[in-house]
């Protein structure tokens, strides 16, 4: 069966989202598109995207823009929101080497190490 790219695309788009999550404890700013800006704890991060606290409700589809420490911004796209805490999914995978990098450097207690 032959699929059309839409298809093709929905599957690779879930197939991303099964990358390894690794908790961590990442202060860091999430800013909503057309909205200001606001401090954030990363919970956990894969290649493919992240969860992080939002008490502010964040609706499916939002861009967001995510920017850890060290790092610049990252545009992504809302996938959820429950209870305080947004799950999105990056525009563009995260580099393999910048997703060591960040584990390397911030450890599960929030703490940097440079």
């Amino acid at each position: 069966m032959i699929q059309d790219s839409g298809e093709g695309y929905a599957i690779a788009s879930q197939e991303d989202r099964s990358a390894p999550r690794t908790k961590v404890s990442i202060p860091a700013a999430l800013r909503p598109s057309g909205s200001k800006g606001y401090q954030t704890v990363v919970n956990d991060l894969s290649l493919s995207g992240f969860s992080a606290m939002s008490l502010n409700r964040l609706h499916v589809g939002t861009l967001c823009w995510l920017t850890i420490p060290g790092l610049e911004s990252m545009q992504a796209e809302v996938v959820w929101w429950e209870e305080g805490m947004v799950g999105c999914a990056f525009h563009q995978l995260l580099s393999p080497i910048v997703h060591d990098n960040v584990l390397a450097r911030w450890h599960g207690d929030g703490t940097y190490y440079r």
